[in-house]
């Protein structure tokens, strides 16, 4: 089968990339490599040139851009191509924060209460009581979300506020801030999607001085052997002292989250449990990070689906769906 592996232009030297590529060559496939650049005319030609039977679509951006993501799936309906993961319409509406916890909300899926705004007019305010999270709603990967997104008076709002807004020249979502344990579910599949076992964000090592956020340096951060650090002090763990009846309707409530915004072939929900065992979605992750040691490929591993086996998975699921 002729794949073409479509990515964004921030993902060319990242693992992820030559760890799929090689896992789907060493099962027979023809790949290809497409990056999604900015230039449209060039994606067309390299799309089309390759003619490819499936994309595994893994582009999260297009000219670097994250609000374009569900473009690019969008191009691929348009010349009628095949390919892994979410539809331009779900992957909009998980890129938009606010339009995702209405949906949630619509199908019963508790998410922390909100309010969204943009250049002084408010979309949608619910009940609301310090301590607040401020992040934009239309980004991914915790980018715009930092130490100082955690806010606990009027004064830090207003602050908070207007640097998003300056930064990022778009709405503004504040959220509720829910003081608990972190967890990410992965959830796999399409007619019965499948619940991963779960992983927990550990935060036994963040700073004391910092609020427990899910920031981008906590994710993302360059350095893990920084002392003091958010990304040092934070670490995927599968959770020993988790109730099983607790773990199960984590996984529950993952899969409705993933059925309600209608996720396609795999995707991951994050999660906090708040002392009182309720549980609320923060984000819903479809086309998420497929890393070999990322936390999707660790959760499947557990379940034992190896990482070459989740790979082909996935693209099964996908050419499964077109050949009905």
């Amino acid at each position: 089968m002729r794949i073409v592996l479509l990515f964004g232009e921030e993902m060319a030297d990242d693992a992820v990339v030559a760890q799929i590529a090689a896992v789907l060559s060493a099962a027979g496939h023809e790949i290809t490599r497409v990056s999604a650049g900015d230039d449209v005319a060039l994606l067309l030609q390299q799309l089309t040139a390759a003619a490819p039977d499936l994309v595994f679509n893994l582009a999260e951006s297009f000219g670097g851009k994250s609000a374009l993501e569900s473009s690019v799936a969008g191009l691929l309906n348009l010349l009628h191509l095949r390919y892994t993961g979410s539809s331009p319409v779900t992957l909009g509406m998980a890129g938009d924060k606010s339009l995702t916890k209405k949906v949630l909300a619509f199908h019963g899926i508790r998410t922390p209460e909100f309010a969204a705004l943009y250049r002084g007019a408010v979309d949608w305010a619910g009940e609301l009581d310090f301590p607040l999270i401020v992040k934009p709603p239309q980004e991914d990967a915790s980018v715009g979300i930092n130490g100082r997104s955690a806010v606990r008076d009027v004064r830090e709002l207003l602050q908070t506020m207007g640097s998003v807004h300056s930064e990022f020249q778009g709405p503004v979502m504040v959220e509720q801030f829910i003081d608990g344990r972190e967890f990410y579910v992965a959830v796999l599949g399409n007619q019965q999607p499948q619940a991963l076992p779960v992983v927990e964000l550990d935060f036994t090592g963040f700073p004391a001085d910092r609020p427990r956020i899910a920031s981008y340096e906590a994710k993302w951060g360059d350095d893990p052997a920084t002392p003091g650090g958010e990304f040092a002090g934070t670490r995927a763990v599968f959770p020993e002292d988790l109730d099983a009846a607790l773990a199960t309707r984590l996984q529950e409530v993952a899969v409705d989250a993933f059925q309600a915004l209608r996720l396609r072939d795999y995707g991951r929900i994050d999660l906090r449990v708040n002392d009182a065992g309720e549980i609320f979605v923060l984000e819903v992750n479809p086309n998420c990070y497929l890393e070999r040691s990322g936390e999707f490929a660790r959760a499947a591993e557990r379940a034992g689906i190896g990482y070459p086996e989740l790979i082909a998975r996935i693209a099964e699921l996908a050419a499964a769906r077109y050949a009905r």
